[in-house]
């Protein structure tokens, strides 16, 4: 196999870096680089050496503050599109943009299913949705022969040290005698696995809409559950305040973060051998736990 170049946009990105580790284990077939794109100059490099191009730069979900909105717009959608419309002009022949589940709206309530399948209308809530959404749409605008796009529809993605949700997951298991008894499933993709995807789909030259995740849906009872065993902590799952956590559910959509269900359907995940660690392994891999 021909050596590949592959230019990865948005320095430092937790995805971007642990897939630059994950395929330095194969030197001999890929050379991969970061370049930032906070100012101007990426402009003036040239795409032309560059075999993929994938885009990782973006703004994370981290606040609803209508002050930020046209910043989100500006960072996740148009400098999205625009770097993409440079790998284009530039004859890269594969574009990889890392969009998010978040595009499919919010989480549903305790007790309730939400499940994706590929006649699921993305409806997000947000302006972070929106401006994720509208740079996943416009990139599959630029799909030809020759150019590539690959819309990367990514769940909750986790691993040794994560931001998020995750590493809140953690403290809760490390101080919490006791969590709810609510039997929940999300989707979720641990990072080698991510990565290992993103190395098969730049192997194959795909293109297209995928749904990476893991090969077992994640409970949130089940997570807390290994991380606490794993610390040698006893935590006891109980029912106890199921009815009022259910009727939180309808008004307060943090609980149904924690504890809601929003799943894609296993029959829209890709046909392709990338999950190479189990659900278990996986959660003590992100405590750095269970070995390297």
């Amino acid at each position: 196999m021909r050596k590949k170049k592959i230019l990865i946009t948005g320095r430092g990105s937790y995805i971007g870096s642990n897939l630059i580790k994950w395929l330095n284990q194969w030197p001999d077939n890929y050379d991969v680089e970061e370049l930032a794109v906070k100012n101007e100059e990426w402009k003036r490099v040239n795409f032309e050496q560059y075999d993929v191009v994938l885009h990782m730069a973006g703004i994370a979900h981290v606040s609803a503050d209508p002050k930020l909105e046209q910043l989100y717009l500006k960072v996740n959608r148009d400098l999205a599109i625009e770097v993409a419309k440079k790998a284009k002009k530039e004859n890269v022949k594969q574009f990889i943009f890392m969009s998010s589940m978040i595009i499919y709206g919010e989480d549903a309530k305790i007790g309730e299913n939400k499940i994706i399948s590929k006649d699921t209308k993305p409806s997000p809530i947000d302006f972070y949705g929106r401006s994720k959404l509208e740079a996943d749409l416009a990139i599959q605008e630029l799909l030809d022969e020759n150019f590539k796009t690959v819309i990367v529809r990514t769940p909750m993605v986790y691993g040794p040290n994560c931001k998020g949700n995750f590493p809140k997951l953690i403290k809760l298991a490390q101080i919490c005698p006791i969590f709810p008894k609510i039997n929940n499933e999300r989707s979720m993709i641990f990072i080698e696995n991510l990565c290992e995807f993103l190395k098969l789909i730049i192997d194959g030259e795909k293109k297209g809409i995928f749904f990476p995740q893991n090969k077992e849906y994640g409970g949130t009872k089940d997570i807390i559950d290994v991380m606490a065993r794993s610390f040698g902590k006893k935590v006891y799952f109980i029912s106890l305040f199921n009815p009022v956590l259910k009727l939180l559910s309808k008004k307060v959509n943090l609980i149904n973060k924690v504890l809601g269900n929003k799943i894609y359907d296993k029959a829209i995940s890709p046909e392709m051998n990338y999950c190479v660690v189990d659900f278990e392994s996986s959660i003590k891999k992100s405590l750095k736990l269970g070995g390297k």
